[in-house]
């Protein structure tokens, strides 16, 4: 066996265990409970959480970022527009294009939307607090590795 593989085996061990902790039944029916908490569609919450204040986007950037067809972004908007989260406006310069705004209660729902979902699983208690301070700080450097 190279050294390479070697190298690469505890980053793999580690990064299926953070796989096998986020498709867990736990970490599923947390998120669909904060997701009916908030009236919102699984689908429905990954497009609030992708969209920022003050940035509205045409829809045809929202499809390529959500990497989905545009009649489902169609969808995802009417089902954000209906419930006062997000709104159509004309865009500047292209008569044809619509632009996408959160709107002041979508950024009320997404910062809720965080915080629920920031909640920790009763599982993460079996660490001590040093041990959950340590393993914060390796995600965050990882997780600022990735951009």
């Amino acid at each position: 066996m190279g050294s390479s593989k070697r190298a690469a085996d505890p980053a793999r061990e580690a990064w299926a265990h953070l796989y096998e902790l986020w498709f867990s039944d736990t970490t599923h029916e947390h998120l669909h409970s904060v997701c009916e908490s908030l009236d919102l569609t699984p689908g429905l919450m990954k497009a609030l959480l992708s969209m920022d204040p003050g940035e509205p986007k045409p829809m045809k950037a929202l499809a390529k970022q959500w990497r989905c067809d545009a009649s489902y972004v169609t969808a995802l908007v009417d089902g954000l527009e209906e419930r006062g989260l997000a709104e159509r406006a004309a865009h500047p310069t292209d008569r044809r294009a619509k632009l996408i705004a959160m709107t002041a209660e979508g950024k009320r729902t997404k910062d809720l939307l965080v915080e629920r979902l920031h909640e920790p699983p009763e599982a993460i208690y079996v660490l001590t607090v040093a041990e959950q301070r340590s393993l914060g700080a390796l995600l965050a450097k990882v997780a600022e590795a990735s951009g």
